[in-house]
């Protein structure tokens, strides 16, 4: 077939360029789903906690991420500076993940443990009172608004879902830990939700 014919004819060309598309992207991720390491939690990569999950909830809802990315890179300027580099096993847990390029921020897949919950309290509240450079707008209103945990049992329920569609080897939050969601975040703060995502990120990388 001529490239002549092809360039002439928009609904052929269009027919192709899907076809030559769905295969490539066919041979580049579904090996992935047969590969352990991207499919089984690395080591120590446990579940979130009820209140952690909802912490998560909060900075994807408040756009951290667009800011900070989880995604250390092999290279040496990156593990020097923030830790073991990131890897797939890391975020089976993660709908949506975290991964990206965006760093007008520090990286945060290592956060967890080096900085204390107050740090972190008074980060939030106004950056610049511990990050005098920092050009981070403030989030004070976390520290106001409170948890009811109404919807943290739905929450767990379809994270079961995702997680057991993609993940043979994580562990589901069962019955139980579903049934007494909402009571274990009511009445928290979403800055200490939110902080409590923060101190969990990357510790199982300390023992690796």
């Amino acid at each position: 077939m001529s490239h002549a014919v092809v360039e002439k004819n928009i609904g052929l060309m269009a027919v192709l360029i899907l076809l030559v598309v769905s295969v490539g992207g066919l041979v580049e991720i579904v090996p992935l789903f047969a590969l352990a390491e991207t499919t089984e939690p690395a080591p120590g990569v446990v579940k979130y906690s009820a209140l952690r999950m909802e912490g998560r909830d909060i900075y994807v809802r408040e756009g951290c991420y667009n800011c900070h990315s989880q995604m250390i890179r092999p290279f040496r300027a990156e593990t020097e500076r923030y830790g073991h580099y990131s890897v797939a096993g890391e975020s089976v847990y993660d709908h949506p993940f975290q991964w990206g390029s965006k760093r007008t921020g520090p990286d945060l897949a290592r956060v967890g443990g080096r900085y204390s919950d107050d740090w972190h309290f008074a980060h939030l509240n106004n950056p610049r009172d511990v990050v005098p450079e920092s050009n981070m707008p403030s989030y004070s209103w976390l520290s106001e608004n409170i948890l009811d945990g109404a919807d943290t049992a739905a929450k767990m329920k379809a994270l079961n879902i995702a997680v057991g569609m993609t993940c043979a080897k994580c562990e589901l939050y069962s019955e139980q830990e579903i049934a007494d969601a909402g009571a274990a975040v009511a009445g928290k703060t979403e800055a200490a939700a939110l902080v409590a995502y923060l101190q969990g990120l990357g510790l199982a990388s300390k023992n690796w």
